[in-house]
Parts: structure tokens; C-alpha cells; sequence
């Protein structure tokens, strides 16, 4: 069916590049041996893969690979729509529908008569909607296969957003103190295993929780540390094989020469 929206609306170009790809989903579903082979389970792996990728870009801030990435997921999402629609269980239409009920009904406040004072309330009145529409828990709506700081994060904001939460950022950092001298407690007590590890995961889940209060993603802020590391490490690497030295023949103290000079390096 021909698009009746004005050819010099912006949206006009947008349907007709979502009514191609739709179109061309459907092309490689029917012809291409590949896209006829997969199925919502062997998908899975591969959109997990492209999500850290988009995140990667995101990290990196760069627009270009977003934009790449952004392309790579909605392939995914009208993937799972068109095998869907084979299953007469849903369509991309559907979709869509579900989607946009859903953001009317958890927006009362654009698309009804509630009214809020800031985002914090918007996002207590989203969890509240939550639980009405029959969730059994405010913590349902985080998947099982997150990573643990990012799955950490979302159960923290979750909480929040029904009142369950610090009131101050001091709090949060007297519990940071408090985590972390349980830690060396079991640690000269030469607790066990199991012991420690719980008492780490407590120090992690309460810096997380710091991190949240200072506005800080704590997921970016280690992958900021991941990538220094490993600049650092590549310039001992390599300042080392310059001097024909071989890192498993040097002293610490040698190695830090070659670490010093890299931190000046980065500033």
C-alpha cells in the first residue's frame, strides 16, 4: 500500500525506510538460506552480542558505530517480529501497538491528568503501574541474564523508585566503610571461601549503590579503568620489547619504570 504522508515530511522518509526494511526481512526470510534457517532461540546469542556492541560504541561515544549498532539491533527486533508472524503469534504491527499502549498508560502524566513534580516522580509512578498491572514484584522486571553490575544498578533503581533507598549520599558511603571492614574481618579471620565472596559482594553492591547516588554509571566508570589498563600495559609491552627485554625476566620495579612513564603519558 502507497504511503499517503507528504514526500516533504521527515516522517514520510522515515516509514518508507521502515516499510523497505520490512520489506527486505521478508526477502531474505523467503530466499536466502541462512535467514530461512534461523529461529527466535538461535537469534538469541547474536542480539546479546550486538547490545554489547551498541554499548561498546556508546562507551566509546562514538556516533558512527551507534548508528551502525542501532541498525544491527532493529534487524534483530523485525526479525523476531517476522518469525512471530509465522507463528501467528504476533507482527511488527503488534509490536509496535503493545509498545505505544504501554507508554501512553505508563505516561499519565503527558496522556492523562496526573501531575509530578521531577523525573524521580515519574519514575515511582512507573513502578507503581508496574505492580497494577499485575507484576508480582518490582524487582520482576529484571532479566535473570544481566550482567551482575548492570543487573546490581537496575535492582537499586528499581527499589528506589518505590521509596526503599538512602536519603543522602553520606548513608551510602558510611555503608561502602562499613561493607568493606566486614571484608578484612573475614579476611584476617581466614574465613572461608564462601564467606569472603559474600562479603565482597556486599563491598560491590554498596559502591554500585555510591555510584548511583554520585549520578555516575558504574559500568562505564570500570570500563574507563578496563581501557586505561590496558593502554598502559600495551605501552610496558611495548616499551619493553623496544629495550629487547622480555617482561618475565624483569623485576616489579622494572616494570613500574615502564608503567610511570605511561600514566604521565595519559595525564
Amino acid at each position: 500500500m502507497p504511503l499517503t504522508t507528504p514526500a516533504n515530511n521527515p516522517l514520510s522518509r522515515k516509514l518508507e525506510q521502515f516499510e523497505r526494511l520490512l520489506n527486505i526481512m521478508d526477502q531474505l526470510r523467503e530466499q536466502c538460506p541462512w535467514d530461512r534457517k534461523q529461529t527466535l532461540e538461535s537469534l538469541r546469542h547474536l542480539t546479546i552480542e550486538e547490545t554489547f556492541e551498541l554499548a561498546d560504541a556508546i562507551a566509546d561515544g562514538n556516533l558512527h558505530e551507534i548508528k551502525k549498532e542501532i541498525g544491527d539491533i532493529l534487524l534483530h527486533i523485525v526479525f523476531y517480529a517476522r518469525i512471530g508472524q509465522e507463528k501467528d503469534a504476533f507482527d511488527i504491527a503488534d509490536v509496535i501497538d503493545a509498545l505505544c499502549e504501554k507508554l501512553i498508560h505508563r505516561h499519565p502524566h503527558i496522556y492523562g491528568d496526573v501531575k509530578v513534580a521531577d523525573e524521580e516522580e515519574v519514575k515511582q509512578n512507573w513502578e507503581k503501574l508496574k505492580l497494577k498491572e499485575g507484576s508480582r514484584s518490582v524487582l520482576s522486571g529484571v532479566p535473570r541474564s544481566l550482567p551482575a553490575m548492570t543487573k546490581a544498578t537496575r535492582i537499586q533503581d528499581k527499589a528506589r523508585g518505590v521509596g526503599f533507598d538512602w536519603e543522602r549520599p553520606e548513608q551510602v558511603w558510611e555503608k561502602v566503610q562499613e561493607e568493606i571492614a566486614e571484608l578484612k574481618s573475614e579476611v584476617d579471620a581466614k574465613a572461608t571461601k564462601e564467606k569472603i565472596e559474600d562479603e565482597l559482594g556486599d563491598v560491590l553492591f554498596s559502591l554500585i549503590n555510591y555510584a548511583r547516588f554520585l549520578d555516575i554509571d558504574p559500568e562505564l566508570a570500570l570500563e574507563r579503568t578496563n581501557k586505561k589498563f590496558i593502554h598502559r600495559f600495551q605501552y610496558l609491552e611495548q616499551g619493553a620489547e623496544q629495550d629487547g627485554r622480555k617482561l618475565q625476566d624483569m623485576t616489579l620495579a622494572e616494570m613500574d619504570a615502564y608503567w610511570n612513564r605511561a600514566k604521565k603519558i595519559d595525564g
